[in-house]
């Protein structure tokens, strides 16, 4: 046994023996916020593989534990997005942003030159256990809640926001940022306020606009917010980057089943809440169409796109909540090897089986690279004054 894994051990005990001391709801958003980490890095290796036979070659059997990103990505398109702006475009230097590159000299410093390689992974470099960039904004926005004392003020946020993404020093490992990302700076680089840097592209629609809400919205429901309240907040987050109609209802919609979820009365309604969510949005029962199935593919895959849009992966996050509400490994690994947005669905069902669950899949939590300083800032965000 080695020092690292007696260590890890260690920290899943005392977790565990944490865990099971608090109440209810505590308990249930401390899983909640392990799992969507854990849900992150799981699917990390295998972010965007569209085809489900490229997951199995790379690795044989499926992914089955926490895993470093390949050098090899079968279906990367990185080189076909823009350096300069959101979406897809030239990966040149251009006036748009006063003659500097949006990738490489004002964000991602350092990172520019994996950008135009043919079949480049997407998060070039992570180990096993290493978050995305979205998880760690989501980081960002946890820790600058503690310090606002559960307070939301989105102008701490956005400046929190372009301190850690402009650093000259890396804040995070990632080597890709999402489209949003790319819009806002191009955009601040024009001189725009940072709360009017939010781009519109083909993708604002998407589930990674997701990720953040979760901390936001469990530290709102904690201190006693209304849920309509909580909703309002956690839109007014969501259009810093995602100005989207179609994903706000969606978000509110999420809100209101962390609400019933992390406020049920019983551990086993957990399951009733997010099986009967999950077929009012389906339109069928998750029985009827687990009998009509063989394997989640297909459902996640071919009755909903893998991609990011919130039109299918909502979807396919309420399915495999409501299939794999008593086994939340399970439903992560399913999640994982159905590829796609894998990540990104990963977080937010990660949180729903987290709350319904109340477990946190402590074995994961353990290998994560930064599982001390996440436990850390869990914990702070979930001793805010109530």
């Amino acid at each position: 046994m080695t020092e690292q894994s007696t260590e890890q051990m260690a920290e899943q005990v005392t977790g565990s023996v944490h865990e099971s001391r608090q109440p209810l709801p505590l308990k249930r958003a401390n899983a909640a916020l392990r799992a969507l980490f854990i849900g992150d890095a799981l699917a990390m290796p295998v972010h965007w593989y569209y085809n489900p036979q490229d997951i199995d070659q790379a690795f044989p059997g499926g992914i089955r534990k926490l895993e470093a990103a390949p050098r090899y990505h079968p279906s990367s398109i990185m080189a076909l997005h823009s350096t300069q702006q959101g979406g897809r475009g030239p990966q040149a230097s251009g006036s748009s942003t006063r003659g500097r590159e949006v990738v490489g000299d004002i964000i991602l410093k350092g990172k520019r030159q994996f950008w135009g390689q043919p079949n480049m992974h997407y998060h070039h470099r992570l180990q096993a256990g290493d978050n995305t960039l979205n998880a760690h904004c989501t980081r960002l926005l946890m820790r600058t809640l503690v310090v606002t004392e559960g307070s939301y003020d989105p102008e701490q946020f956005l400046q929190a926001y372009i301190a850690f993404m402009t650093a000259g020093e890396p804040q995070h490992p990632d080597t890709y940022a999402e489209s949003y990302h790319r819009a806002f700076f191009a955009n601040y680089a024009q001189g725009k306020a940072p709360a009017d840097c939010a781009g519109t592209t083909h993708d604002t629609p998407s589930i990674g606009g997701l990720v953040m809400i979760a901390p936001l919205a469990i530290s709102a429901l904690l201190a006693g917010t209304p849920v309509p309240q909580v909703q309002i907040l956690c839109r007014q987050h969501l259009y810093l980057t995602h100005p989207d109609a179609d994903l706000a209802r969606v978000c509110a919609d999420y809100v209101a089943l962390i609400n019933a979820l992390l406020f049920r009365d019983s551990a086993s309604a957990g399951a009733t809440i997010l099986v009967e969510a999950a077929g009012k949005i389906l339109g069928v029962s998750i029985k009827s169409l687990l009998g009509q199935i063989q394997h989640d593919s297909d459902v996640v895959g071919s009755h909903f796109s893998t991609a990011c849009y919130i039109s299918g992966s909502w979807p396919s996050v309420m399915f495999l909540a409501g299939k794999y509400v008593d086994d939340p490994r399970a439903g992560l690994l399913s999640n994982t090897n159905l590829g796609g947005d894998n990540v990104h669905r990963g977080a937010v069902l990660g949180v729903l089986l987290g709350l319904a669950s109340d477990t946190s899949v402590s074995q994961w939590f353990g290998q994560l690279t930064d599982r001390k300083a996440i436990d850390t800032e869990i914990q702070a965000l979930l001793a805010q004054p109530s």
